[in-house]
């Protein structure tokens, strides 16, 4: 009995060690690559358990105003078809009021809101709003408010969101976003095919790590980027600036940007200016609440106006008139060319050429040897032969119609564009600024080109800007005015410039002549009638 017991007390030892070796094994194997199916919910789950993530936050439905009870909504609307003079029916009587053990009412609790557990309103989580909250692959819009995104959890929705296809908008709310994570979120934004708002307010990253020009890609479809209240300094500024537009290359997708509430300096301003010269798709940039003082305003005018081109513009200008008027090289020759070099003298023809010529002259020879009565009988079946065509060809047009006809029901049968890409417009074609018309001021000894006249919002209130400053902006509205009424094709020019609390009185002659100027741009414009009845 003895050893019997020592030889299973050895099994169970050799057994142990075997699955502590499997279990090590395993271990150190690499997970296999998990392949995201556009499911958020499931695929956020399973990536964060990969990463051995000590809690998961929850993804839920973000919160909307309850809807109003049927009651109240037909108190609103009245139904139509009624008499207004019958008698409204009797109102039900109240419930009862809740007793407690003294006898007395207590209060029902409100229906506005729901009860959760203690501190579970603090805890991380992830709205989502869907198009159908019964499917889970119908994400539209994220949220994410009020706690740390790092380097591993940026990583995780590099994953998932490129996989959903209708997410068109990510809300990154105080989420301490670093250099790292925002390189990250900018490796692929591309990817996500639909995505065309990004809101990244309240932000702060550190100076000397600022990288918010890497959200400016062109590969990007992003049109809507606000950086509220992120410290955005000068430097990340002239990032931003080159981003929108330089010499060589311009953005062509971003249509707002929102950079309120920041350390923008007139420095800053210059360079945003810069981007501006060169930009013909931004519709609407907001500065307010900067540090913005009339050198900035008077750059960001010439922009709009008209400005000289600097050396690295115009050997660019030159590069692209030389490209457009040169001829295309490396062009193949055509086909007559092909054909006529082959019957240059020397050249040499392929045999299929020379069967062919001799066919030619042999078929002359065979028809002066034939007999009268072989011409005859060759006529008749001719006349056969010809009839037997137009019958064959009249059979194979009815089934190419036919064979056309069902290819039409089949096409019909095409699927249907989704909202989305219903809703994307033609983009016109951006001319490149450059190519523009000049005129050569040779007092200045530069080229002049007109300026940006595509943008329409612009949003300069809660800085540092003075009537000097006004003046510019109503000398580059006026330029524009005159220019656009010769040629209306390339932009509107301004249409709303927001300039209250700043250094400039609210009674101010020039102020209220630039708001005039807007007023009169405004879609739904009415000009004032004088005391004859007439408009002005």
């Amino acid at each position: 009995m003895g050893r019997k017991g020592e030889k299973s007390l050895s099994k169970d030892k050799n057994q142990s060690s075997a699955s502590q070796d499997t279990q090590d094994e395993d271990s150190n194997k690499t997970p296999e690559p998990y392949n995201c199916s556009g499911f958020f919910q499931p695929d956020f789950t399973e990536l964060c358990h990969r990463q051995d993530m000590t809690y998961v936050p929850q993804i839920v439905p973000r919160p909307k105003p309850p809807a109003p009870s049927p009651s109240q909504a037909a108190e609103g609307k009245p139904e139509k078809g009624k008499d207004k003079n019958k008698q409204l029916s009797a109102p039900e009587p109240d419930p009862e009021p809740l007793l407690d053990e003294d006898g007395e009412p207590v209060e029902p609790p409100p229906k506005t809101y729901t009860m959760k557990d203690k501190f579970e309103y603090f805890k991380p989580s992830i709205q989502v709003e869907m198009d159908n909250p019964d499917k889970l692959d119908t994400v539209t819009e994220v949220y994410i408010r009020g706690w740390k995104v790092d380097d591993c959890m940026m990583e995780i929705f590099k994953q998932c969101w490129p996989a959903m296809e209708r997410l068109h908008t990510i809300n990154l709310w105080q989420v301490g976003l670093t250099g790292e994570t925002v390189a990250i979120l900018a490796s692929f934004m591309p990817l996500c095919m639909n995505l065309k708002n990004l809101i990244l307010d309240g932000n702060s990253i550190q100076e000397g790590e600022e990288n918010w020009h890497l959200l400016v890609d062109d590969d990007s479809s992003v049109q809507l980027l606000s950086l509220q209240h992120c410290s955005v300094s000068d430097e990340a500024a002239e990032g931003i600036g080159k981003a929108l537009g330089t010499a060589k290359r311009f953005n062509t997708k971003l249509m707002s940007l929102n950079l309120a509430g920041n350390r923008i300096t007139d420095v800053g301003a210059e360079h945003l200016a810069g981007g501006l010269r060169m930009n013909r798709s931004l519709l609407s940039l907001s500065l307010a609440n900067n540090h913005i003082g009339d050198k900035g305003v008077k750059k960001i005018a010439e922009a709009l106006s008209r400005f000289p081109l600097t050396h690295e513009e115009v050997v660019e200008r030159r590069r692209l008139i030389s490209e457009k008027g040169s001829p295309e090289r490396n062009k193949s020759p055509p086909p007559s060319r092909r054909a006529e070099s082959k019957d240059r003298p020397g050249s040499v023809r392929s045999s299929s050429h020379t069967d062919k010529d001799k066919s030619k002259r042999d078929k002359p020879s065979a028809k002066k040897n034939k007999d009268p009565k072989a011409k005859e009988e060759d006529k008749k079946g001719g006349t056969r032969k010809e009839k037997d065509d137009k019958g064959s060809s009249k059979k194979a047009s009815i089934a190419a119609d036919a064979g056309k006809s069902v290819g039409k029901t089949k096409d019909k049968k095409v699927k249907k564009p989704t909202p989305l890409e219903q809703e994307q417009p033609d983009v016109p074609e951006v001319i490149n600024p450059l190519m523009e018309v000049a005129d050569y001021m040779s007092e200045l000894k530069t080229l002049m080109v007109a300026g940006n006249r595509v943008l329409l919002n612009l949003n300069l209130s809660r800085n540092q800007i003075t009537e000097d400053g006004v003046e510019e902006l109503i000398k580059a509205a006026q330029y524009q005015k005159t220019l656009l009424m010769d040629n209306k094709i390339n932009g509107t020019g301004l249409m709303r410039i927001c300039l209250h609390k700043n250094k400039v009185s609210a009674d101010s002659d020039e102020l209220k002549k630039l708001n005039d100027m807007m007023a009169a741009k405004h879609p739904f414009y009415k000009p004032p009638a004088t005391p004859d009845g007439e408009a002005v």
